[in-house]
């Protein structure tokens, strides 16, 4: 046994023929010395190339590609050390030792010692790639960001909201630079103390870094505590606090926008470094209010009271600073807000018109003044050209604001340019992927374009977010009644708010309306007579009297002497609300019913007439069939059959027109249904009578 162990350590026929002699050899040929500086030559290589290619603005794969050539590169140098030498006279094959040199390697074995040189080198350069390519990767942070919501640490809890100003001041500086990804702040909004870990929050947002921070705020001086993380591992890039007077709590957003440009290699345009460095407003009280009235208007839904003590807020701040363009700015934008969605007045306009104009005097290269104009010509004007103009110069300032890319999405729609409204919502949605109103903007394309199932999945992700959306709820129900005429979405959507909640009449203007759809007349009256209000805020223009609803609840139970009793309550207040606004469709569709109720048959089609004049679908693809087919139920109530079903036809193939499954039960086609042409209708398009 000891001859075989004898035979075995020294045969010449071995795999490995001599393992300290195949060293003394390495040792020999310098293999070590090209080695060590192999690998301090690449690892310089590669660090240069990780702080150099950003600034260059190399793509992503050209420094991994780097790392692999290499890599690659490192057992080709030792092959190349093992076989030639540096001498005097130039680059020679490394001489063989003679047969009686220790450490003599056996001929038969060179090529087997070139094979394990080669397949040591390359199981070194693997090991070292699988070690330095996901650490390249991870110290390389992608230029996104998230800044959640920063914690109140001031002594009065009532001071939230100016943590939140200072967090959407900074989302609104970094959203300035062009080179950077910024998630809009309703996302983050819904990691307010949540225990997700940053790589769960930068994974459903998208975004590479996450900014954190509190905000402590004592009399005339904030302190703000801030850290960026690297979402890929955890790892914290840099941490800073910052100690200043609230007349200088600019200065913080400005380098703290500096510092992550930094670290995350963004480029600044000299404009951009510009934009971020003008201090809105030197009065430390107009900035307060400002960050108030912010915070009430971005409220979810929009509700009438939010948006009287955003304007009061606003005002505040323009009348303590007039020179303050920015709240101007926003001041225009709420106005023409209420203009477009409640209170479609000449005062509202000007009010809209005077703040736009101030703001793009005040400060012309304003980004947000360029957007206040947007939505006065797109709101108040349905100027969709020139809004559009504005709204291309805001976002050359605020390219990373989902706004404008809804703005511009809600106008294209408008256009009938549905593929491109879809897609600027979709943009937006990257920016802002947590955004209840975005959301549903977006699912009113899909409504409108009878695609149900997406309408429904994006609602659905909408309420994840703001489970108690009264819109959002409110959509949840209208897409299944409007697909399948489903009632049983409707007390699914109302049980996720909360009791009690009845803002405007809004909730029971909505309840008592699918009830008309069931046919429980004697639960929608009720329900409306004990309203205490006189009037039911609607989801349109239109405020609609109690008198009103009641008049049309009797009708449907046949009960003609109640109704016109109620009708004619209501006039006064109908026809003063169309000389408050005489140009607004919805006022006019609201007059023309209460007309047609009445048995004023001429006068009831005229204002219907009047109402598609003012808001044709060739101005607006989106408005406009809802208004069409408003008329064409004016036809059918006044005994006008064949121009109602010529309009009904025509509804039924438009995007946001009627649906089958919305004339199978709305009592409002009862006069039609014993013609047999709705039978037919209802076949012709896919139903069932």
């Amino acid at each position: 046994m000891a001859g075989e162990y004898a035979c075995l350590s020294s045969s010449p026929v071995g795999i490995i023929p001599s393992v300290n002699g195949f060293f003394e050899e390495l040792k020999r040929r310098k293999v070590y010395r090209v080695a060590v500086a192999y690998v301090v030559v690449a690892g310089g290589m590669i660090q240069l190339a990780s702080a150099v290619f950003p600034a260059w603005e190399l793509p992503n794969w050209s420094l991994r590609f780097l790392i692999v050539l290499l890599l690659a590169g490192f057992p080709i140098a030792l092959i190349l050390a093992w076989a030639f030498d540096v001498t005097p006279a130039g680059i020679q094959a490394t001489p063989s030792l003679s047969p009686n040199e220790p450490g003599r390697a056996v001929p038969s074995h060179r090529r087997r010692n070139i094979f394990l040189l080669g397949t040591f080198g390359l199981a070194v350069a693997i090991g070292a790639g699988l070690f330095i390519l996901p650490r390249v990767a991870a110290r390389r942070v992608e230029k996104s960001i998230a800044v959640l919501p920063f914690e109140n640490f001031s002594d009065q809890k009532s001071n939230a909201y100016f943590a939140d100003g200072i967090q959407d001041d900074i989302l609104t500086t970094l959203s300035k630079i062009s080179d950077l990804k910024v998630i809009s702040r309703t996302s983050v909004m819904a990691y307010r103390g949540s225990s997700r870990n940053v790589r769960e929050i930068g994974a459903a947002l998208g975004a590479a870094a996450i900014l954190e921070g509190s905000v402590r705020s004592e009399g005339k001086r904030v302190r703000v505590n801030v850290q960026l993380i690297n979402a890929a591992n955890d790892e914290h890039i840099w941490a800073n606090e910052y100690d200043r007077d609230l007349s200088d709590v600019f200065a913080i957003q400005t380098d703290l926008a500096h510092e992550i440009a930094t670290a995350l290699r963004a480029k600044l345009s000299p404009t951009e470094k510009e934009q971020m460095e003008k201090k809105p407003t030197q009065d430390a009280n107009a900035y307060l209010l400002y960050v108030q009235a912010h915070d009430f208007f971005n409220r979810p839904d929009k509700l009438a009271a939010d948006l009287r003590k955003a304007e009061e807020l606003f005002q505040g701040a323009v009348q303590l600073d007039p020179n303050f363009a920015l709240a101007h700015a926003q001041l225009s934008h709420l106005e023409s807000w209420i203009y477009h969605s409640t209170d479609p007045t000449p005062a509202r306009r000007e009010k809209a018109r005077v703040a736009a104009e101030e703001a793009s005097r005040l400060q012309p290269d304003l980004p947000e003044a360029h957007a206040a104009l947007g939505y006065y010509y797109y709101w108040t004007q349905r100027d969709y050209d020139r809004a559009l103009a504005e709204f291309a110069l805001a976002q050359r300032g605020l390219p990373n604001d989902a706004e404008n890319f809804k703005a511009i999405g809600a106008i294209q729609r408008r256009q009938g340019k549905w593929s491109e409204s879809t897609a600027n919502f979709e943009k937006a949605t990257e920016l802002n992927p947590k955004d209840s109103d975005l959301l549903l903007n977006l699912a009113f394309n899909y409504l409108a374009l009878r695609r149900y199932d997406e309408a429904e999945n994006v609602v659905d992700r909408g309420l994840k977010v703001a489970p108690r959306s009264l819109t959002l709820n409110m959509v949840k129900c209208q897409i299944g009644i409007y697909a399948r005429g489903d009632f049983g979405v409707e007390e699914r959507a109302l049980a996720n708010l909360p009791a009690g909640f009845d803002p405007d009449g809004l909730i029971s203007f909505a309840r008592a309306s699918v009830w008309l759809l069931q046919r429980r007349y004697a639960e929608a009256l009720q329900l409306v007579q004990q309203y205490p209000g006189d009037v039911l805020h609607t989801d349109g223009t239109a405020p609609s009297p109690k008198a009103l609803f009641e008049g049309v609840i009797y009708h449907f139970m046949y009960d003609e002497e109640k109704a016109r009793a109620a009708f004619t309550r209501a006039r006064p207040q109908v026809e003063q609300a169309l000389r408050e606004s005489p140009e607004d469709p919805a006022r006019h569709i609201m007059l023309a019913k209460l007309l047609a109720g009445l048995g004023e048959k001429e006068a009831a089609i005229a204002e219907g007439k009047r109402a598609v004049e003012l808001r044709p679908e060739s101005l607006d693809a989106f408005d406009g069939p809802m208004i069409t087919n408003s008329l064409a139920e004016i036809y059918a109530s006044v005994g006008e059959p064949d121009r109602a079903f010529e309009l009904i036809e025509h509804s039924l193939t438009t995007p946001n027109g009627t649906t089958v499954a919305l004339l199978k039960i709305d009592p409002v086609w009862d006069p039609l249904r014993k013609d047999p042409r709705f039978a037919q209708l209802i076949t012709r398009h896919g139903g069932s009578p």
